[in-house]
């Protein structure tokens, strides 16, 4: 470990190229993820149950973002990723998953995929002018501070709603699902997160607004998705930036309103023992709301949170089973103990469903992530998340990662469950 260690920072290690307007740009990065939880008490498990022994996995992924200007305000990228590896029994059992980097297509071969394949465009409309430094999906350049970006293509609804600087980024912050997104914000996508759709952002002054339109999977949590819209999903988001004490904050709220083949919990309940959603599914609206904060404490510290909900009638769509949860954290740079690039987090969420969900489990439904075969007494499933991330040398970066999981699946009968997990994080 210590000679990939030394030989990614060779590699990657290299002098920043201030670029005042960059024209294309190559950037790339790898994750390496291993997570292992102990054997847990389980009184029974189903077939999307997490194994109750003691077990290991990880993940791999490389990718290079490719990106160009064609003209003033354009930005064309294509992202190609390599992924390997599976999430803790295969990313199934913890509605809250583990593993942020682990898809719910696990190969132990290596695969290639084109995950975003977009353009933007960016409208100056007045204002201060910002400098953007140039990374993976932005070239260096300036824009002003009222402006107008409109995305299309194929890229993630997360990219752009819902994200937070303290709790978004898998590859660098907090594992958990429910920790980097609002767990019930269902957001279009195949198996891998993506979807195709267009997005515009709106922002003038300390107000930015957002709306979307993506293709949902041809199945809830398929791997190919629908064409032309004939399944789709509509987000609109509000944020407003603030300074509290001197110290900059935001607040954004999320909405989201799905239309497509979706199945009711109780009527799978009541169509088939067990309970079975495929054999219920129809036209039908799905929608949620979340509310996602952040403020800075110090140069050092900032609080983050999350307080989000669906209608909770319908099955997971896309993302995992949840309609309901309530994130709270921290992160905190390492400039007390003269390391200024480290950073520690912590988090606290829980997840719930609703009555209709706790009966279809119950009935031996299955779920996107989850479905022990049966629910003899719910609780709600209690995630405590905290990590250490450390810089080893520019470009590299090093994780401890501790994930605490009560009721696990909102199951009270097994667990609970402490899943370790170290992270290796290279780019250029």
């Amino acid at each position: 470990m210590r000679l990939v260690i030394l030989v990614s920072c060779l590699l990657l290690a290299s002098p920043a190229v201030a670029a005042e307007t960059e024209s294309w740009a190559i950037h790339g990065q790898a994750t390496f993820i291993e997570q292992y939880h102990p054997a847990f008490h389980s009184a029974y498990r189903g077939p999307n149950s997490l194994d109750p022994g003691s077990r290991g996995n990880e993940t791999f992924n490389a990718t290079l973002y490719a990106g160009v200007r064609p003209w003033d305000g354009g930005e064309a990228w294509a992202d190609l990723e390599v992924d390997q590896g599976f999430g803790l029994s295969n990313t199934l059992g913890v509605a809250a998953f583990t593993n942020g980097e682990g898809s719910k297509v696990g190969k132990s071969v290596p695969y290639l995929r084109l995950h975003r394949l977009f353009f933007r465009q960016s409208f100056d409309l007045g204002g201060e002018v910002q400098t953007l430094d140039g990374e993976a999906n932005q070239l260096a350049g300036s824009r002003s501070a009222d402006n107008l970006i409109v995305t299309a293509g194929k890229f993630s609804p997360a990219d752009i709603f819902d994200t937070n600087d303290y709790a978004h980024d898998p590859m660098h912050d907090f594992l958990n699902w429910a920790i980097i997104d609002a767990g019930p914000w269902d957001y279009a996508a195949d198996a891998w997160g993506y979807s195709y759709g267009a997005a515009a952002e709106w922002s003038v002054s300390d107000w930015t607004l957002r709306g979307g339109v993506f293709n949902l999977s041809r199945i809830p949590n398929g791997t190919e998705l629908t064409r032309g819209f004939g399944q789709y999903q509509l987000d609109a988001e509000v944020e407003r930036r603030f300074t509290l004490g001197g110290r900059d904050g935001k607040l954004k709220l999320l909405t989201f309103a799905s239309r497509g083949r979706l199945g009711d919990y109780n009527d799978a309940v009541a169509a088939a023992t067990p309970a079975d959603i495929s054999l219920v599914r129809r036209g039908a609206w799905k929608t949620g709301i979340s509310l996602n904060g952040q403020q800075a404490v110090s140069d050092d510290l900032g609080l983050f949170l999350r307080a989000s909900m669906n209608d909770g009638s319908k099955e997971g769509q896309e993302f995992t089973d949840m309609a309901n949860s309530i994130m709270v954290g921290l992160s905190l740079k390492g400039s007390d103990w003269q390391r200024k690039d480290d950073t520690l987090g912590l988090a606290f969420e829980t997840g719930g469903i609703t009555d209709g969900g706790r009966r279809f489990f119950a009935a031996g439904g299955l779920g996107i992530l989850i479905g022990d075969g049966r629910l003899d007494h719910y609780a709600r499933e209690d995630i405590v998340e905290t990590y250490y991330a450390a810089a080893l040398c520019p470009g590299v970066q090093a994780s401890l990662d501790y994930q605490f999981i009560a009721n696990p699946a909102y199951n009270a009968d097994r667990g609970p469950v402490s899943v370790l997990g170290f992270r290796l994080h290279g780019e250029f």
